[in-house]
């Protein structure tokens, strides 16, 4: 691991850490993101940064307060940042206005370091798995990152974060939205003054349900956030 210093950080309020937190750096390249994230004029940055290759980076020491999360909620706490840690992932990401990009996945030995150095994280800081969680989970009116093809079941196998385990679709599941944004507000979303509930059934989707992202309230979005937030429960009281 190399140890980089950037400058965007100061101290945190709290004394624990609560959530881990993914985000993919949205640039052409890691040099230009290793310069963004220590530049002071940015005012941004996270702790760690994962290259394409596998290599590490450290940013931010981890008792300090990184510039990652920006304006963000989850379970109602507001200052994301104060109380979690945060990995940029290397990857061109999404292309918007302005911005040309082909999104890509991550390669084998770039998420074999992000499982490697989240597992070591999750045991220092004993991070529930329902507390992994990335970038547009908690800010999701804002932000996609880290995407679809961000391999989120194959960091819960190697017990970094929480994914749907199977289940037969033919169980009696009634899809009822306001059943659904009531337990997403359980499992941690903010779902409140929603008038288009579309755009957080597609947020979920982009994280728990990565090969069918249609926006849709279906009976197989129903059950993974059932069986998401049972997890959630069962990890609460252990």
């Amino acid at each position: 691991m190399k140890v980089l210093n950037s400058a965007n950080f100061d101290n945190r309020s709290a004394t624990k850490i609560k959530y881990l937190i993914m985000h993919y750096t949205g640039m052409i390249n890691g040099d230009d993101a290793l310069e963004k994230l220590c530049d002071p004029k940015s005012k941004v940055s996270a702790h760690y940064l994962i290259e394409e290759n596998g290599e590490v980076y450290q940013l931010v020491n981890e008792e300090k307060r990184a510039w990652h999360a920006g304006v963000a909620r989850w379970e109602g706490d507001e200052d994301i940042n104060d109380i979690s840690i945060g990995i940029e992932i290397v990857n061109s990401g999404h292309a918007y206005a302005g911005y040309e990009s082909i999104y890509k996945g991550f390669p084998e030995v770039q998420m074999t370091q992000v499982v490697s150095l989240a597992q070591k994280i999750i045991d220092r800081h004993k991070i529930k798995p329902h507390y992994v969680l990335g970038h547009s989970d908690v800010a999701w009116r804002r932000k996609i990152d880290p995407g679809e093809l961000f391999d989120w079941k194959k960091l819960s196998q190697n017990g970094v974060g929480s994914w749907p385990k199977s289940r037969l679709l033919e169980v009696d599941i009634k899809v009822d939205l306001s059943d659904f944004l009531r337990k997403l507000k359980t499992f941690g979303y903010d779902v409140d003054f929603e008038k288009d509930p579309s755009g957080i059934i597609t947020v979920f989707q982009r994280h728990f349900r990565q090969d069918n992202i249609d926006g849709q309230l279906d009976k197989e979005t129903m059950w993974r956030l059932l069986s998401l937030v049972e997890q959630k429960l069962v990890n609460i009281r252990l």
